[in-house]
């Protein structure tokens, strides 16, 4: 037989009425008999586990990973303000770095677009573009898109997107939707693409393109209606 101690926290911990148990558990066990053990003693943890973190030794693990005598086991909710970000922002973007933040310990799969400057727009030569957004109302309807995606996609799990504004020059990232899921077949391609083609009908923000024979704002032709 071997001991393990397990730390839980927030409304974990409430339910168990401890922060901090030990048990112990068949040499070889795995995070997942530690689980059984815990649901068969607080039934309601087992509702509240399924997008929940854990850790082995401070390290992030999985149902699976294997325990030994000794062992620290950790089981948290994703950290407070992790689950979707969206913001407008004249500093550069990183593709990798929005990315980043969708990936959690139970996402398989990441889906990403960037939207990037081009040096021609309908045939016009394209010097640099200017964005400019209503940011407090374009925030509101980015997480508004980002609810219409989880309603047609409910398996999708963390959603960022993050729009550049002010003077962009032909190259940079002016757009970057991340879509994160359990596994590829669970939405976030679809939300990925859904997000982007939103955002241009309900997200206000506009640019102007500007280049050798002058500049011009371009306008969409979707025009929203109260549902939207």
């Amino acid at each position: 037989m071997m001991k393990v101690t397990l730390k839980l926290f927030a409304q974990l911990r409430e339910i168990a009425g401890a922060g901090k148990l030990e048990r112990e558990l068949n040499d070889g066990a795995s995070v997942k008999d530690l689980l059984d053990i815990l649901y068969a003693e607080f039934p309601r943890l087992s509702e509240l586990t399924s997008r929940a973190v854990i850790t082995v030794n401070q390290e992030f693990s999985t149902p699976d990973s294997r325990l030994e005598d000794g062992d620290e086991v950790a089981i948290f909710p994703p950290v407070s303000g992790g689950r979707d970000s969206f913001r407008v922002t004249f500093d550069p973007l990183s593709i990798d770095e929005v990315a980043r933040t969708v990936i959690r310990p139970h996402t398989g799969a990441v889906a990403t677009f960037a939207g990037v400057v081009r040096n021609v727009s309908d045939g016009k030569e394209v010097a640099h573009l200017m964005y400019e957004a209503y940011e407090e109302m374009a925030t509101t309807k980015m997480r508004q898109v980002a609810e219409e995606a989880r309603a047609r996609w409910p398996s999708v799990v963390d959603m960022t997107i993050v729009q550049r504004i002010g003077h962009l020059e032909v190259g940079e990232v002016a757009v970057v939707i991340a879509v994160s899921s359990g596994h590829r077949h669970e939405g976030c391609f679809e939300a990925c693409r859904y997000a982007i083609d939103r955002l241009k009908q309900i997200v206000p923000i506009w640019k102007k393109e500007v280049g050798p024979t002058g500049e011009e704002w371009v306008e969409g032709d979707y025009i929203p209606t109260k549902a939207d």
